[in-house]
């Protein structure tokens, strides 16, 4: 899909066709739709399909006829239980008349650009409206990383509230720790990417554009620091929650060896009159209400053993 646009101070148009400084959004595109802009613009087909590889990396490309800038974005993956993260691709090529975005998907970092959030939006001034993408992918990295950080503490109550025993938790928490991984290597390598951006001579700068290169740089930054510290977080989580784990099955794996302790007391007691013996050789055999007085001996020789286990607080 090709959507076409033009900004003048905030004020975005879509258009139905290219024109002079505008923007070229392809998400998902075709393989007939990429070799039409690539011929159009003089951009290497190669490249134009590099954002459509989820694997593809960080970099910047210069040509005669355009420069590529390509960043990973954070997505949020479908799943049925809770919002899981990955990192996706994207490219985005200044070319002479025009600024190009090719994705793999719709992505919130570029919706904000079509619903005229942002003031000062000019699809002309090609340099701030590149900044003004990776400020946008910086800010959603923040935003994700802060929803990570929720889901952690929800987690962590969930196992304190219900003494969990099983593993359910502690893949959540993996998968959590999957997608710190994925935000911090793109986070990094897109840094490398910013420090490079300005020094490209291809690329038109306006004065006004370099506190803008410096907001980018320190919001990626921050949210580097922030992956790294939500990191180490989780691992120390991920370690504290496999031992409290293992300890609550410890603790009902102690019960159940203090009920069968309790329980074998009587088991012991009707095991030694049910042998094939004479009767004369069993207390209280002759006696007809020696079954009685046998259960009842039994009761309450496991309720005093259940007591002592009580005393030594041993069911805790």
């Amino acid at each position: 899909m090709i959507n076409y646009y033009r900004a003048v101070n905030g004020k975005v148009t879509q258009l139905t066709e290219a024109q002079e400084d505008c923007w070229i959004n392809m998400v998902q595109p075709t393989e007939k739709e990429v070799s039409l802009v690539s011929e159009r613009y003089g951009i290497e087909m190669d490249a134009m399909k590099s954002a459509l590889d989820t694997d593809e990396r960080s970099r910047i490309e210069t040509d005669d006829n355009y420069t590529m800038v390509l960043v990973n974005i954070p997505t949020i993956v479908d799943d049925n239980e809770r919002e899981l993260y990955d990192t996706i691709p994207l490219s985005i090529f200044v070319v002479k008349k025009a600024v190009i975005t090719v994705c793999l998907e719709s992505t919130p970092v570029l919706k904000s650009f079509t619903q005229s959030y942002l003031r000062g939006f000019n699809t002309a001034l090609k340099s701030r409206f590149v900044l003004q993408i990776l400020y946008r992918a910086a800010s959603l990295f923040l935003q994700y990383l802060r929803n990570i950080d929720r889901q952690s503490d929800m987690l962590e109550s969930q196992l304190n509230a219900n003494r969990s025993t099983q593993n359910s938790e502690l893949m959540d928490l993996l998968k959590l720790e999957k997608s710190l991984l994925y935000f911090t290597t793109a986070l990094r390598s897109n840094e490398v990417v910013m420090e490079k951006l300005f020094k490209n001579t291809n690329i038109k700068k306006y004065e006004e554009d370099e506190d803008l290169l410096e907001d980018v740089i320190v919001e990626n930054k921050q949210a580097i620091e922030m992956a790294n510290v939500y990191r180490g977080i989780l691992n120390g989580m991920m370690d504290a929650f496999g031992s409290i784990i293992s300890n609550n099955l410890n603790i009902v794996m102690k019960v159940l060896a203090i009920i069968t302790i309790v329980l074998s007391i009587p088991t012991m007691i009707f095991s030694a009159y049910g042998m094939n013996l004479a009767a004369e050789g069993m207390p209280l055999a002759a006696n007809p209400h020696g079954f009685l007085y046998i259960v009842l001996l039994s009761v309450a020789l496991s309720i005093v053993v259940t007591l002592i286990f009580v005393k030594l607080k041993m069911f805790k």
